[in-house]
């Protein structure tokens, strides 16, 4: 990058969350970062009917449980709170407004879970609050600027790659436990 923002050469920087990307465009205003467009895929702009779902669910005594054991898999908790259809419609996406400056692009995921599929009930619950999803976030959750198009038959951990660490995890303790 140039001190004026243009870019030299393919540099792009990419930064996992499409939530934290938005924060930063609007918030924190980097010194030095021309941002020219955001691509989300499957970001949950408007929340996800499963957040909801298991806050009211499992109540706020019981969400420390929650955390724990989906830590324990490797999950990060920490904001899954902020990712229910209220707090998203009325907190974060009024004090997270689009840059003028910059053009905004976003793609959704669908699933249609086997029968033993571990996001057989999540996307059933999504599926009936707003339609068709990737087992955590609706294509109509997923849509924010220019809305690009549907990916089939992918989930949520698939895209944000938790699929691949859960397997690696499950090799390293099956190789810890084999063959002593």
């Amino acid at each position: 990058m140039t001190n004026d923002g243009d870019a030299i050469g393919p540099s792009r920087l990419t930064i996992p969350s499409g939530l934290d990307s938005r924060y930063m465009i609007s918030s924190l205003k980097p010194e030095g970062v021309k941002v020219m467009s955001l691509t989300t895929i499957a970001t949950p702009h408007h929340g996800s009917a499963f957040a909801d779902y298991l806050f009211k669910r499992i109540g706020a005594t019981n969400i420390p449980k929650l955390y724990k054991a989906l830590e324990f898999f490797g999950f990060e908790t920490g904001a899954f709170e902020q990712l229910t259809n209220k707090y998203m419609t009325e907190s974060f996406n009024p004090r997270t407004p689009d840059s003028p400056d910059v053009r905004y692009f976003s793609y959704g995921a669908q699933l249609n879970p086997h029968l033993t599929s571990v996001f057989r009930k999540s996307h059933n619950i999504v599926m009936a609050d707003e339609g068709p999803n990737d087992g955590l976030v609706s294509v109509r959750s997923s849509q924010w600027g220019d809305y690009k198009g549907t990916l089939d038959n992918v989930s949520h951990l698939d895209l944000i790659n938790w699929t691949n660490r859960l397997r690696v995890r499950k090799n390293e303790s099956y190789k810890s436990k084999s063959w002593r």
